[in-house]
């Protein structure tokens, strides 16, 4: 059993410190729990913060606080990943080359960095606009205590696209980590789980606990049927509090369901979607703060 700790905490707002001391306590007992992989909410270097548009400066003291990927928080948490023999996907404000991004990088137990990703919907109908998009979906093979996995990442808005999913399986995602910061109800909570479905991947989510979010972090195995037909896929739900709570997946049943059943990449017809690649926007979905 492939076991992934999803650490639902509040922050301690934009203090990188407070939110380093209390990101490796959450991770500490995360390996006291057993875990192979711990992952972080979104953009926890900063707690999911970002600045009054209003006051005079705050933007440029806001992109001030990005990290790049050699400063002290990152390895810090690399140090820790080496230190617990456990896997780390680390969120941050990640130093980019013309705005701050919105990232994740995955690190081995050995404390290497395996991919770090960018959120590619940013959400441009807000403050997200700031932002530096990625431009790519990531997959990598994890070594982990259970053996070896494949590793996909999306962020929050990004899981709202079918595509973001659907490319990760495609290059060879058997497990998909989702650092989140928004209220995760029923709808939302349901296209994670039709994204596990569709692809037949797993797929952990970690929120920020209530009253920064609402929690309600969640895991699906990405089975939908057996022997006795369809079955409940979800293998955690959280509630609203702070607390590291653990999805166990069965990575040998997900491997033989995905090599015999019908979704995923089976029965697909690629020559058909042409349209999806299309950059028109027609009516009624354009908009002006749009980036493409």
């Amino acid at each position: 059993m492939l076991r992934v700790a999803l650490l639902q905490m509040n922050s301690c707002g934009n203090d990188i410190n407070a939110n380093l001391i209390k990101g490796e306590q959450f991770c500490r007992r995360a390996s006291a729990l057993g875990a192979d992989i711990a992952l972080f909410p979104e953009m926890w270097s900063v707690g999911y913060t970002f600045f009054d548009a209003n006051e005079n400066g705050a933007r440029e003291r806001w992109a001030a606080q990005a990290v790049a990927r050699d400063d002290a928080f990152v390895k810090h948490f690399q140090n820790l990943a080496r230190e617990l023999n456990m896997a780390i996907a680390l969120t941050y404000l990640e130093r980019g080359e013309h705005a701050p991004r919105n990232s994740v990088s995955l690190m081995d137990r050995r404390g290497e960095i395996l991919f770090t990703f960018a959120k590619v919907h940013t959400c441009d109908f807000d403050v997200e606009r700031a932002l530096e998009r990625g431009e790519e979906f990531f997959v990598a093979n994890l070594e982990t205590g259970q053996g070896n996995v494949r590793v996909g990442a999306m962020i929050c808005y990004d899981r709202e696209f079918p595509e973001s999913a659907r490319v990760l399986m495609l290059r060879g995602a058997e497990l998909i980590l989702v650092p989140n910061a928004c209220e995760m109800e029923s709808n939302r909570t349901m296209q994670l789980r039709v994204r596990a479905m569709e692809n037949m991947c797993a797929v952990a989510l970690a929120n920020y606990a209530a009253l920064q979010e609402d929690g309600h972090s969640v895991a699906f195995d990405g089975i939908a049927t057996d022997a006795q037909g369809w079955r409940e896929m979800c293998v955690l739900q959280a509630d609203e509090r702070e607390d590291v709570f653990i999805a166990a997946f069965d990575l040998e049943k997900l491997r033989a369901y995905r090599a015999d059943e019908a979704w995923g990449n089976a029965y697909r017809r690629p020559r058909a979607y042409a349209d999806l690649v299309s950059t028109r926007v027609d009516a009624p979905f354009q908009r002006a703060d749009a980036r493409r």
